[in-house]
């Protein structure tokens, strides 16, 4: 039950100073609510939203492409994988959207660096020690500015000087599943122990990748998140981490699995909310793309650009927003990638400008220091 759990309150080290003035961007409180996923690992935007129009994509992604022959068709040109039944439906609605050949200014592949500067909002890694979250926070009135964290931790994006929960396992030791399923047994015979101890695993669970369980433990969380939006005095924004994204091989099975696990999870947040959903946004993004080309293990390796989402009955939805750069060859990014031609820091900045009643202008550089992009409008 939530009533047995903790809820942590943490603040970024410029909270030691006692104050962190806030930003009167925006407009009066609303019942607005905002969620992002984060899908660490570097989710392959390729095989969410295939371009199945391309002339080179078939050739290109031999072994991963037959899986796009019978998926729903978003336009001419993009396909959405099969699993994610839920979010062609709210697609068919006009309540998703998605941005192909994004990427944040980060132009290296490794997975730390990248989710920090998705996380941060910086134009390079370790630049910036908060998270544009945490800073969007600042922007928003008092009794709208409240955040938590479906997550171990409070992660990076939501860490600074504006207070935050966090929704947090108890704490257990990094040991196997085989060592923590042998405690259990010992538990058994004790009916206190036994229930926190059920309680404790089953709750490490959600923290865990998304095809975990058969996608029931990412739906879990997905209503776990929607109970604690949708009391009346709760929390407003809530970010929920997802794991297991990083597929260098078998990725056909493995991504449909994570999928399936995202799919259920939207699905989820959307029952949850109810009347709610109306006036929600959910952003979902990863720290990079990648490879065009499959491997020899059946996956592919860390790459360039993906795909970002916007999903929620307050998105203006049924597009694929895309410049698309096309897979010939000639066209990759450094000969390997998918090359970026939109800004994530814009969709993101855009999103929740239009979302939050605030002014793109005024909220880019505080989201984003450093960043050239200018905020994408139009999306809600």
């Amino acid at each position: 039950m939530i009533d047995r759990r903790s809820f942590l309150v943490t603040g970024a080290t410029a909270a030691a100073m006692g104050f962190a003035p806030r930003m009167a961007f925006a407009r009066a409180a609303t019942d607005r609510r905002f969620v992002f996923i984060i899908q660490r690992g570097a989710a392959d935007g390729l095989h969410t939203v295939a371009p199945v129009g391309d002339p080179a994509y078939a050739a290109a992604r031999v072994g991963l492409a037959e899986e796009f022959a019978t998926a729903p068709k978003l336009d001419g040109m993009f396909a959405l994988h099969p699993a994610m039944t839920t979010v062609a439906g709210l697609y068919a609605q006009k309540q998703a959207l998605f941005l192909h050949a994004t990427a944040s200014p980060y132009r290296d592949r490794s997975h730390f660096d990248g989710q920090n500067v998705l996380e941060t909002g910086a134009a390079g890694a370790y630049q910036v020690k908060d998270g544009w979250l945490n800073r969007l926070l600042g922007a928003l009135p008092a009794d709208e500015a409240k955040a938590i964290a479906v997550a171990v931790t409070v992660p990076l994006a939501l860490r600074g000087p504006q207070e935050v929960a966090s929704y947090a396992p108890s704490a257990l030791p990094q040991a196997s599943d085989d060592l923590l399923q042998r405690v259990a047994m010992l538990y058994e015979g004790d009916k206190q122990l036994h229930a926190l101890w059920s309680e404790a695993i089953d709750t490490r669970k959600l923290t865990s990748d998304m095809a975990a369980g058969n996608g029931r433990n990412a739906v879990a969380t997905g209503a776990l998140a929607a109970k604690l939006l949708a009391a009346s005095d709760g929390a407003k924004i809530a970010m929920i981490e997802t794991g297991g994204w990083d597929t260098h091989a078998q990725q056909r099975g493995r991504l449909a699995g994570q999928l399936t696990g995202l799919d259920g999870m939207i699905g989820a947040l959307q029952t949850g909310l109810g009347p709610l959903w109306a006036n929600t946004m959910v952003l979902v993004a990863t720290e990079f793309g990648r490879t065009v080309a499959v491997n020899g293990t059946g996956g592919t390796d860390h790459g360039t650009a993906s795909a970002a989402m916007l999903i929620g009955g307050a998105v203006k939805g049924g597009r694929v927003l895309a410049d698309w750069p096309g897979l010939g060859a000639a066209a990759l990014y450094e000969g390997r990638d998918l090359k970026p031609t939109a800004s994530l820091d814009g969709f993101i900045g855009g999103a929740v400008a239009g979302h939050f009643g605030l002014d793109p202008a005024r909220i880019m550089p505080a989201l984003f220091p450093g960043a050239q992009a200018k905020a994408i409008e139009g999306l809600v």
